[in-house]
């Protein structure tokens, strides 16, 4: 009887033998074997991630994405040198940060380069286009950033499910174009995500963080995490009624996580003055997201409408976008940033692989000329609605 407890005992140690011998290695190398990896000189580096102009003061958020601790010695505005109170304090251990407020009368619309200087002389700087106030949570702001995320988010999504009848009354090879059209429009919105991710690293993101790896990380596990979630969904019930809500769901998911990290990106440029919502950009936003509204209509277009479901699904894909703007506007992170869009692209990528494998069970399969035009037609409206944002 003794003997199963044995082999169990002797399996558990055999996966617990490696994690020890790499600690024991680690703790010499970093201990007694330290001269084996002590050579050269290990250079301090921190990342200026967010700069904030208040009323008679610049506040900055600095973090030490470096090797080794750093004190931060002097802050410069425009070359010269300024007075600095540092919060809360001015040493940093590796990705500690700290507020770095400067009392300065700075002027709006005018250019700006923040500097701070360490103890050992080295100084790292930032650049702003244009000051401008640094927005407070407040009733008014929470209700405006509502308004602008409902017009650029809900209702062009609403208005792209409108399209619902006419999708339901096409012959199957025209159904097949509309879905593969959806998957083309799916296809573009995870490409885009991704493009905007590796934007907001190469700008605002320090290297240590190793910005590309943590896109293609997170976009893989959310990929799989998505497809763990829709082979429950699909596969409670066999019901092909069923299977067209749960991919319909997914879209909506999917285009809303995308839509959070969107607006996390807008409410971070109209924070920092960059962006200035005029009448055309919101047109633009309209336009481009009212595909997506038809992107979560096109599965269920063979069934009899829900209308209940259908905003429902319309509600999870723009909402998010109301959040991600009031994130972005007052706590702006790029690793926040960069990991929404992440996971949105991959939640994206998952349900065009789902839309196109159900696609795949008709008989011409994804090698039809319906198939191949519609991913195709859905990229190319996607990049010229694009263009107008």
């Amino acid at each position: 009887m003794e003997a199963p407890k044995t082999s169990k005992a002797r399996l558990v140690a055999s996966g617990i033998v490696p994690f020890v011998v790499l600690a024991a290695m680690i703790a010499y190398v970093l201990g007694p074997g330290s001269a084996l990896v002590n050579f050269g000189t290990a250079l301090p580096e921190i990342t200026l991630e967010r700069i904030d102009f208040v009323d008679k003061e610049i506040q900055v958020t600095v973090r030490n994405t470096g090797p080794i601790d750093v004190s931060i010695a002097q802050a410069d505005v425009n070359d010269r040198i300024q007075p600095a109170a540092i919060e809360p304090d001015k040493h940093l251990g590796r990705f500690e940060t700290a507020s770095v407020r400067i009392p300065f009368e700075w002027n709006e619309a005018e250019p700006y380069e923040i500097g701070l200087t360490l103890d050992d002389g080295t100084r790292f700087a930032k650049s702003v286009e244009a000051a401008a106030h640094a927005m407070k949570p407040n009733f008014e702001m929470a209700s405006y950033f509502a308004l602008i995320g409902t017009y650029v988010g809900i209702i062009p999504v609403m208005i792209g499910l409108l399209w619902l009848p006419f999708i339901a009354k096409m012959g199957q090879g025209k159904y097949a174009f509309f879905l593969a059209l959806t998957a083309g429009l799916l296809l573009f919105l995870g490409i885009d995500a991704i493009a905007e991710g590796l934007e907001i690293s190469a700008q605002g993101l320090a290297e240590s963080f190793n910005g590309p790896l943590l896109i293609a990380t997170v976009v893989v596990a959310s990929f799989v995490g998505l497809y763990c979630v829709s082979e429950k969904l699909v596969g409670r019930t066999g019901a092909s009624i069923s299977k067209s809500v749960a991919i319909a769901l997914m879209v909506s998911v999917g285009i809303g996580l995308h839509n959070l990290g969107e607006g996390l990106a807008v409410g971070a440029a109209m924070g920092l003055g960059e962006v200035a919502l005029s009448t055309f950009l919101i047109i633009g936003f309209a336009i481009h997201n009212t595909t997506e509204g038809f992107a979560i209509a096109a599965p269920m277009a063979r069934h009899k409408p829900m209308i209940g479901k259908l905003a429902a699904m319309g509600f999870i894909a723009g909402a998010p976008a109301i959040a991600g703007v009031y994130i972005g506007g007052f706590t702006y992170s790029p690793v926040a940033a960069i990991l929404f869009l992440s996971v949105g692209a991959g939640a994206i990528f998952q349900v065009a692989a789902s839309i196109l494998g159900w696609i795949s069970q008709d008989k011409k399969g994804l090698v039809s000329a319906h198939t191949a035009s519609g991913i195709a037609i859905g990229m190319i409206i996607m990049y010229v609605t694009s263009i107008l944002v």
